[in-house]
């Protein structure tokens, strides 16, 4: 078992090199990352504590990748202050709860939080419309309290009902621009937004979901026995699912990579990337980039929080002059991912 959970862990590390377009099974485990991380330090420390040299097998797997480690845990407090900085939001708020009950919608709490935190820029994903598109952004800058620019991108899905995404600035955007993922639901836009003299491209992504369907998601959620015929059904139903979803989101951060490459501004690439940083995605997305979390947060980096494990899928990047100065994520529970908060130092 532990060579197993140990040869697991190891086809992890390969999820980054390899495109699922290629072959998505290192993808898998790659997802699993960190629960094969904590099997194989509980098998190590058994093997200790019975004083067996067999302990070497997962301590020589987990030293291989260790570089991993710190995308998902920061073990030294950040010494940056938020002094003279801006503050960069990026949140998925899963439609306002809407999807589940109408009459239970968390987006009156989303709107007071948000007011409170007083970001300066906030990129929202999952953002819900019922109605009239224009006369929510009017409605949504009144209730931040402040005077926001924005810019949307958002996607008919019945009577007057629209999802997508959606940027607020409290800087003038000067330019706005869609990234197109064909045959997708998926979403990125990207707004210049005039800071002083300075001009930053924001990068608002929501990229592939698994969308795993309602008898996948009580596979998933219950556990049914293997042995089962129905569950082994689901669970090849439930891998050719999530294989689609890696292999989309590969050819999309190819897409928005190429783009990002092109910008003739620092950039920041904010958003719900649906992928770990132990993934092809991640890695193609943030080659030439920081990771605001790596560099100025603290703790453990998990951001989801819904019904399958917790995991870190919620990002923002920059490049650039810009400087990190502090992350921090905001345990609330009005949607099931958690928001994720950058605070930048722009030099003089």
């Amino acid at each position: 078992m532990n060579l197993l959970f140990a040869a697991s862990l190891l086809i992890s590390y390969l999820s980054v090199h390899i495109s699922p377009e290629v072959i998505a099974l290192p993808a898998l485990f790659g997802l699993a990352y960190p629960y094969l991380l904590l099997i194989n330090i509980l098998f190590a420390l058994t093997w200790a504590i019975l004083l067996k040299y067999e302990a070497l097998i997962s301590v020589a797997a987990i030293a291989i990748g260790i570089t991993h480690l710190s995308n998902f845990i920061k073990i030294s407090k950040p010494a940056g202050s938020k002094k003279d900085t801006i503050k960069v939001m990026s949140y998925n708020v899963r439609l306002f709860n809407n999807y589940e009950n109408p009459n239970s919608s968390s987006e009156k709490k989303v709107i007071a939080f948000l007011k409170a935190q007083k970001p300066d820029i906030i990129c929202l994903q999952e953002f819900y419309v019922n109605g009239s598109p224009y006369e929510k952004e009017m409605a949504m800058k009144e209730g931040l309290g402040g005077r926001y620019y924005s810019h949307s991108r958002l996607i008919g899905s019945g009577r007057n009902r629209y999802y997508g995404i959606i940027t607020f600035s409290r800087f003038p955007i000067v330019t706005k621009g869609t990234i197109k993922h064909p045959g997708s639901s998926s979403l990125s836009i990207f707004s210049d937004i005039v800071i002083g003299t300075d001009t930053i491209r924001i990068f608002n992504n929501h990229l592939q979901s698994f969308r795993l369907k309602k008898m996948e998601r009580s596979f998933l959620e219950e556990l049914t026995d293997p042995a089962d015929k129905e569950a082994i059904t689901s669970m090849k139903n439930l891998s050719l699912s999530l294989a689609k979803a890696f292999r989309s989101r590969a050819h999309q951060a190819n897409v928005l990579k190429d783009a990002i490459d092109k910008s003739p501004y620092p950039v920041i690439v904010a958003g719900d990337f649906n992928d770990t940083p132990v993934s092809y995605s991640y890695r193609k997305i943030r080659k030439g980039l920081k990771d605001s979390f790596v560099h100025s947060g603290y703790g453990a980096g998990f951001t989801y929080r819904g019904n399958y494990p917790a995991n870190r899928i919620d990002y923002i990047l920059y490049n650039g002059s810009l400087e990190s100065r502090y992350f921090e994520i905001t345990k609330v529970k009005f949607s099931d991912h958690y928001p994720v908060s950058a605070w930048f130092r722009i030099p003089d």
